[in-house]
């Protein structure tokens, strides 16, 4: 048995105990309360989170990719992160992956007993062939699921870096992972329901891992999303506007070149510097990994071949 009384997210919040007798809005103010302190909690673990953001850039930069692994609420969370990733910063599906305990039934349905099979992590991992250039994030409340202990132990026994959320002080998971991330948002609202502040405090993580990592490595002109897919009249607006607000073009100008190069990196590269070979735009923005900036710096000192628009 677990002696949950030692798990930080288990202890009871003394400034709940009667939420059941207030009113509505009461009872709100008393979550909006507990809600605010999850980001100084965060806060307080800036430089954990800034050592895995420049390990996942590592890993992205030599074509590693990303896995969460986690159960319930935490699972839940890396499978959002990660299929946000694609249409945000138009990388593949396979860049960064979420696998959660019970695996998709689970993210409809509650399946609490699979969190205690450390079988199917190793299994999970198998399947997408999980090795030595990945990075692995276990997400755990608790700091002691199974499925993610296990997971953390046959990562570190492949020899690839190994990352944890956990709410919870003095986890085993933190003692598992390399390069561990503690946001202890203490005791929650209602006793253990760590979909609450737990919950907050690992989905605003994983943004900043991935949101930060996929910056780093070039997916971010300014704080414009240069890669964003334009796969819906929302994204391609929101296409149209990044290379006006960039380039300083008309709206005309700019749905023909994003017609001419299809994608928003390229529109805007292509106007910036005045080269018009497809071909030619595509092979500077490689040799410089995607970034803008530095591609544009390096056609400047002469280090690429190429001409800028003067």
């Amino acid at each position: 048995m677990v002696d949950i009384k030692k798990i930080t997210t288990e202890k009871r919040n003394e400034n709940t105990k009667n939420i059941d007798l207030l009113k509505t809005i009461d009872m709100l103010k008393l979550i909006n309360k507990e809600d605010k302190k999850v980001a100084l909690a965060i806060e307080k673990s800036l430089d954990q989170i800034a050592l895995v953001v420049d390990q996942i850039t590592e890993v992205f930069e030599n074509g590693g990719r990303l896995v969460y692994l986690g159960a319930g609420t935490s699972g839940r969370i890396g499978v959002l992160d990660a299929s946000e990733c694609p249409p945000t910063f138009g990388v593949p599906e396979s860049m960064v992956v979420g696998l959660i305990a019970g695996g998709d039934y689970a993210l409809r349905h509650a399946v609490e007993n699979i969190e205690d099979s450390r079988e199917d992590a190793v299994k999970d991992l198998e399947a997408i062939n999980f090795n030595e250039n990945d990075i692995l994030v276990g997400i755990a409340a608790s700091g002691r699921t199974p499925y993610v202990l296990e997971g953390l132990k046959y990562a570190n026994n492949l020899g690839a870096r190994t990352s944890c959320i956990t709410t919870s002080e003095d986890s085993p998971v933190a003692k598992k992972a390399k390069f561990p991330i503690e946001v202890i948002t203490g005791p929650e609202v209602l006793t253990g329901s760590t979909r609450m502040k737990s919950g907050t405090a690992q989905k605003m993580v994983a943004n900043m891992l991935t949101t930060t990592a996929m910056i780093k490595i070039g997916k971010v002109y300014e704080n414009l999303m240069v890669d964003v897919q334009m796969t819906n009249q929302k994204l391609v607006s929101r296409a149209e506007n990044i290379v006006m607000e960039v380039t300083d073009v008309d709206k005309e100008t700019a749905k023909q070149y994003l017609k001419k190069y299809e994608t928003v990196k390229l529109a805007i590269f292509a106007i910036m510097t005045g080269i018009e070979d497809h071909k030619e735009l595509e092979r500077i923005l490689d040799e410089n990994k995607g970034n803008i900036r530095k591609s544009i710096k390096n056609l400047e000192s002469g280090k690429v071949n190429g001409g800028l628009n003067s």
